[in-house]
């Protein structure tokens, strides 16, 4: 039985009737809309309905440009850099909400037992439930799909070493050791935006081809190397 529920029974039970079960619908509600637990209740709307249309055949798991694992769209550049990459953006996004708005909710009905009345300390605590709400959201996210690569090791394999051999526009102004980006394009034409690095001091600035040579899965980046054309067999 759900926290609402045993409260609501026991309502029922001492005798006080529906007022009180009304009562503690208003407060349950207050609490969903309240701060910080009100800032992930919109966003958990959002990721309900896209599941649904998921299920209904409307749209794809892949609506966000599907892996992060290859650093594709914003999100994809960012995950993995947190240790999220290796899923679909929008399973990584969907757990980070719903954990972020079960966690607040949680603080925030910890909060109203309190009965603290200074506002200022109401709004501190708010903002440290927020900040521990995204940490336990962030840790729990990032376990689950921990254990989801184990189920998709041939899927995510197998993308990677299509790109290795293959050449890409580096879109950032350097590439060394701890950073870099570059752009491949696929043979279907779609482009995507993956992390690159290298191993020596080559001049490799925005605009430059480099060559993709391997794949780091602990960094998940791709290592590159210039690139000359005049050295390319097929272009002889």
């Amino acid at each position: 039985m759900t926290w609402f529920g045993k409260v609501a029974g026991q309502a029922v039970a001492s005798g006080s009737g529906w007022g009180s079960v009304r009562r503690v619908m208003v407060e349950f509600f207050g609490a969903v809309l309240g701060f910080p637990a009100g800032l992930f209740s919109f966003m958990l709307l959002v990721v309900i309905g896209y599941w649904v249309f998921v299920i209904l055949g409307a749209v794809d798991t892949d609506l966000l440009d599907t892996d992060v694992d290859t650093g594709t769209g914003g999100f994809g550049a960012f995950f993995p850099g947190i240790g999220l990459g290796g899923v679909p953006v929008t399973v990584v996004l969907s757990l980070l909400i719903a954990v972020a708005w079960f966690a607040s909710l949680v603080g925030t009905v910890l909060i109203d037992s309190l009965g603290v009345d200074s506002t200022p300390l109401l709004i501190a605590l708010g903002l440290l439930v927020l900040a521990a709400a995204v940490i336990v959201a962030w840790a729990f996210t990032s376990g689950v799909v921990m254990g989801l690569r184990r189920f998709l090791p041939n899927q995510r394999g197998s993308s990677r070493k299509d790109f290795v051999g293959q050449t890409c526009i580096v879109r950032t102004g350097r590439v060394d050791r701890e950073f870099g980006q570059a752009e491949i394009t696929s043979a279907d034409g779609s482009s995507a935006i993956i992390q690159v690095r290298q191993t020596g001091d080559e001049d490799l600035t925005s605009g430059s081809t480099a060559l993709i040579f391997d794949y780091d899965a602990e960094g998940e980046f791709f290592w590159v190397t210039a690139f000359d054309a005049a050295l390319d067999p097929g272009l002889s």
